[in-house]
């Protein structure tokens, strides 16, 4: 198919056809059913015909350099830039949500820049990138577009990752997770009561999604929470959270607990204080986690890695800044030699920093 033929509407993949004629999309546990024109609660898959379309191939809300640490992935590649992208809507409905412009939105003509998969790896190489992230909306929904970009990422040695909510089906779990090299999985909450009233959603599929990648892919997995007053910072949900992780997953999954901001349709809701996120952070460690880590604020501690061994700071960090790096180029501490779980280079010239540079990809 050429890059012309595959802007815009391509055909999508994981659906069956029902005995009443109408169309199941399996990409999600939604299991939207669907008559010809109908699209799903996700806004960018479509019926046509006899078959599903994916109408926001190739076409993008916008692309960025990023630092690594942003997404937020502390132990994959840190110091690293990352490229990237999103598109448009979104399967989950948070009320809470932080990029609700993209994820929310309905207006495809919004969707101004347009590149192919090959543009994009492109891009990302000549701008010295590390990696290239599917982010800003869920890359569940564009899957298609994720996966072919990840194939000509890797086609040049470029890394890819996913920034996701895991709400994503079986079959298309599989075939999603092979392309990529990392996730960041956002775990809204601890119970279905959180995610069914502020979310539309259901836990248990991100659950089985975190198992899944981190028991059986080699795709590097970091965790995000985002702790909201009163609705997911209890002591007891937080004790649950980090036990469950530190027993299904292991003590070396890293876990980021990060700061709400009033949005969306939550306004109303006051910011995360500092101390919110530094008893969380002690809870984690409490469970048995490793690697807890506070975000959107300014804390040298929690942002920093610890060596396993020795205990010395390796890796501090001040938001997204990276002050000291204190580990080899295959993940070793310097000063004991133990290893640190991750995906590890080597040591970077200088951090990339708090710096978001917006860039334009060209087409060819």
């Amino acid at each position: 198919m050429t890059t012309e033929a595959r802007m815009g509407e391509v055909p999508g993949r994981w659906w069956h056809l029902l005995d009443d004629g109408r169309i199941q999309c399996d990409l999600c546990p939604r299991d939207c059913r669907l008559r010809d024109g109908q699209r799903g609660a996700c806004f960018v898959r479509q019926r046509k015909g006899d078959g599903m379309v994916l109408t926001t191939y190739g076409r993008s809300s916008g692309f960025c350099i990023d630092p690594i640490e942003k997404k937020p992935l502390n132990h994959f590649y840190p110091g690293s830039s990352v490229f990237s992208f999103g598109t448009a809507g979104c399967n989950l409905a948070c009320k809470f949500c932080q990029n609700w412009d993209i994820s929310k939105s309905r207006e495809m003509d919004t969707l101004m820049d347009a590149a192919s998969p090959e543009a994009i790896a492109a891009a990302a190489a000549e701008h010295g990138c590390r990696s290239v992230a599917f982010t800003y909306n869920d890359p569940v929904i564009f899957a298609e577009y994720a996966m072919d970009t990840a194939d000509a990422c890797r086609a040049r040695g470029i890394a890819t990752v996913a920034v996701t909510a895991g709400y994503i089906g079986v079959d298309a779990r599989r075939e999603f997770c092979a392309k990529m090299d990392a996730a960041n999985v956002d775990l809204k909450g601890f119970t279905d009561d959180f995610y069914m009233r502020l979310c539309g959603a259901r836990l248990a599929p991100v659950l089985e999604t975190l198992t899944y990648l981190v028991r059986e892919t080699n795709v590097w997995t970091e965790i995000t929470t985002l702790l909201i007053p009163g609705e997911n910072d209890s002591d007891e949900e937080l004790f649950a959270m980090c036990g469950w992780i530190a027993r299904e997953l292991g003590p070396d999954v890293p876990l980021h607990f990060t700061a709400f901001h009033p949005d969306y349709r939550m306004t109303d809701v006051a910011h995360t204080p500092a101390a919110t996120l530094a008893r969380a952070r002690e809870i984690g460690q409490r469970a048995g986690l490793r690697y807890v880590y506070t975000g959107n604020v300014h804390d040298v501690d929690g942002g920093t890695t610890y060596c396993p061994g020795c205990g010395k700071p390796l890796i501090v960090r001040d938001w997204h800044e990276i002050l000291r790096y204190e580990v080899t180029d295959n993940g070793h501490c310097r000063h004991c030699a133990a290893a640190l779980p991750g995906r590890f280079g080597p040591v970077p010239r200088r951090s990339w920093g708090r710096r978001r540079v917006p860039v334009r990809v060209a087409m060819a």
